[in-house]
């Protein structure tokens, strides 16, 4: 008879697998191990020889960039590949090296005790490469918008403190203006939008009076080249996700589409956007609020199209790091800090641009949490708001609507009136409104 505290075994042909950036340490089923190096002719040659020990199921750590290859490889093989959580398997006495670490992943394994982390299918992670690549391109361009800031302060012209971008249609007319040759300031401001000149143009004139300094035009020619330059580069990018964007939705139907939001800085320049993300994720989600088609792509890139990875937006909020988390020892409870993800990121930047909205009942929720708990609680407890909503409309079909801040106010009144008449009950007093006690 099995003794009964004894692990069976559920997958006998199970793999290991130890990732480095030169070498790869594979154990089958806990035996002794055998290297590989991360070259693309041995990582063939680590495929034939899981094939030839005629494994089916291969386990690995998430390490940095280094696994991605590997496991393209063994998903085209025909294996299947388990992406673990480094923290699920470490912290073990005796096991410190590749070898005994790649070991203790196959046993582990082999009994059914590791679970897979979320990796999207091929085209998804074609799609977060590019995303993720442009919003490398973004970044460094922003560092050239800072370069042009300091050098316009260097020749003491003002502009930036007038207006809120240099970067806009009048602050690009300004500057390539200015590094033309020309110096007169009646003539630069002529170049401004007509709605600056009706309120800033004095402000505008006094700051072009600048101190023309060789090296500091030298130092403004060479952010603004290097800015054009990421600016192409972000345009060649945004023609490769309209590639990959095209093979996503094609065939699929197009849903009833919401009105079109506007779009601000650095979002993607795609042709008929909207519609794909519509089809691509069967429903509108640009009807939530501060939600576009470019933050709908940048979410897609990240989590996918498939929603039953999670069980239901419980679950969903706490994969993305916004749901509140706690550790419990015995009778010790605490709080936890958990870094977000990048899918979070991007959900507490949309809603960082929604907090000053006057018509959606979630910028009301994001400025009353704000008010109790400060910004940086509420822009988390708002985005756990948005991912609930993102996770009902893809699952159960909901359609959105915007119900307004009277509504959402209204009813937050009641919930706060029903806990004062449930506290007055538990004293034993009465609630009577002020208009009737002053009657009396």
């Amino acid at each position: 008879m099995n003794n009964p505290l004894e692990l069976p075994i559920l997958n006998p042909h199970a793999a290991g697998i130890d990732v480095g950036s030169e070498k790869f340490f594979v154990s089958v089923g806990g035996n002794q191990p055998k290297v590989f190096l991360t070259v693309t002719e041995q990582i063939k040659a680590l495929c034939e020889y899981l094939k030839a020990e005629c494994v089916r199921t291969v386990a690995m750590e998430a390490t940095g960039v280094y696994w991605i290859n590997l496991y393209g490889a063994l998903e085209e093989a025909g294996m299947r590949v388990v992406v673990v959580n480094g923290g699920h398997c470490k912290n073990f006495p005796g096991r410190k090296t590749d070898m005994k670490d790649c070991q203790w992943v196959a046993v582990l394994h082999a009994h059914g005790l590791l679970s897979s982390g979320f990796v999207p299918p091929e085209n998804i992670r074609c799609l977060r490469d590019y995303v993720r690549l442009r919003g490398d391109l973004v970044s460094m361009a922003a560092q050239h918008v800072q370069h042009m800031q300091k050098a316009l302060d260097r020749l003491n012209v003002k502009i930036h403190v007038v207006i809120s971008d240099i970067t806009g249609v009048s602050g690009m007319k300004i500057i390539e203006a200015i590094l033309a040759g020309e110096r007169e300031p009646q003539k630069l401001v002529k170049l401004c939008d007509p709605q600056i000149l009706k309120t800033k143009k004095a402000s505008m004139v006094e700051a072009l009076k600048g101190i023309w300094r060789q090296e500091h035009l030298f130092a403004l020619r060479l952010a603004l080249e290097s800015y054009k330059t990421y600016q192409r580069q972000m345009a060649q990018c945004d023609e490769q996700i309209a590639q990959v964007l095209k093979g996503m939705c094609a065939g699929k139907p197009t849903p009833e589409l919401g009105k079109p939001k506007e779009l601000r800085h650095n979002t993607l320049v795609i042709d008929g956007l909207h519609q794909q993300m519509a089809q691509i994720f069967g429903k509108d989600l640009t009807k939530l609020p501060c939600v576009n088609e470019s933050t709908a792509t940048v979410l897609l890139a990240e989590i996918g199209q498939d929603m039953s990875r999670w069980k239901d937006w419980r679950h969903f909020g706490s994969w993305l790091a916004l749901a509140p988390c706690s550790a419990q020892s015995g009778n010790r409870r605490r709080r936890e800090k958990r870094r977000l993800t990048r899918a979070g990121h991007i959900l507490c930047r949309a809603v960082q641009c929604m907090a000053l909205g006057k018509h959606s009942w979630l910028a009301s929720f994001y400025r009353r949490i704000r008010a109790k708990r400060g910004a940086k609680v509420a822009i988390k407890a708002t985005a756990y708001k948005l991912a609930k909503l993102i996770y009902l409309v893809l699952t159960k079909g909901w359609d959105y609507v915007e119900e307004g801040i009277a509504k959402y106010e209204e009813r937050v009144r009641a919930i706060q009136l029903r806990a004062l008449q449930n506290l007055a009950k538990s004293f034993d007093y009465i609630l009577v409104p002020k208009a009737l006690a002053n009657a009396k």
